[in-house]
């Protein structure tokens, strides 16, 4: 059962908490992504068969939130998840972020340094705003960007996939990879090599610039950018029970 929390915009974020021991699994999906994904509701299965304490969310213009998509930003849903954090949550927490979500599970960490006590980043993309859609556009389709303010790019999970002016903009506000950064708590990091969406490179340029007590990363050997299958699911558990038992 969803809940809802009331922003002071009049708008709402969907939210579903599963009460259980500290530390609290966080999850903070993808790009368009929502709540009730694969790797989202195997999290909440697992945490209600450890018994560990489980929130997930959508950011406002995802799954059940309020507001329109092409409204959103990195700051944003940086907001909203600080929102679910500082109101919906208690105590320690383990931050599980996968593609656009380990790029805010990463800035949420730096915000909230006393809370956040490990990070699984599953094909996290970083500054992928500007790594993987600005840098590639060619010079016709950055221009109507500018100009028009939105550009849909084909995508291989269904409708094309909108990209607005001010998403490129304000994310350079945001960009993590630009030079060595430190946090305070361990770091798994699992990314697929036949990742086609964000390359397992990205996340060696992560790990290269990053500073924690503990980094590890995990490379899939035939792993995609999903990682949904069930033997990239255990793989997931393994980190997060590992990761969760460090952070009691």
């Amino acid at each position: 059962m969803s809940e809802r929390l009331e922003l002071a915009d009049g708008g709402y974020l969907a939210f579903a908490r599963r009460p259980g021991r500290s530390p609290t699994v966080l999850f903070l999906p993808g790009y368009r992504s929502d709540m009730a994904g694969t790797k989202a509701t195997f999290l909440d299965h697992l945490c209600a068969r450890t018994g560990l304490a489980c929130v997930r969310f959508d950011y406002r213009g995802h799954g059940a939130s309020s507001g329109r998509f092409e409204e959103g930003t990195i700051g944003r849903w940086l907001e909203d998840a600080l929102a679910i954090v500082d109101r919906v949550t208690q105590g320690p927490l383990v931050l599980v972020g996968s593609s656009m979500g380990g790029w805010i599970a990463l800035l949420l960490a730096r915000a909230r340094r006393e809370r956040v006590r490990a990070l699984l980043l599953v094909a996290p993309a970083p500054d992928f705003t500007e790594r993987l859609v600005w840098q590639r556009l060619d010079a016709p389709t950055r221009t109507r960007l500018l100009q028009e303010g939105i550009v849909y790019l084909p995508s291989d999970y269904g409708e094309p996939y909108a990209f607005t002016r001010a998403l490129i903009e304000e994310a350079r506000r945001h960009l993590w990879l630009e030079g060595e950064s430190e946090l305070p708590c361990p770091v798994h990091i699992l990314h697929g090599r036949c990742d086609r969406d964000v390359a397992f490179t990205l996340s060696l340029e992560l790990a290269a610039k990053l500073r924690a007590p503990h980094l590890c990363v995990e490379l899939v050997g035939d792993g995609d950018h999903r990682l949904s299958r069930p033997q990239d699911l255990a793989r997931l558990e393994s980190a997060l029970l590992r990761l969760a038992a460090e952070a009691s």
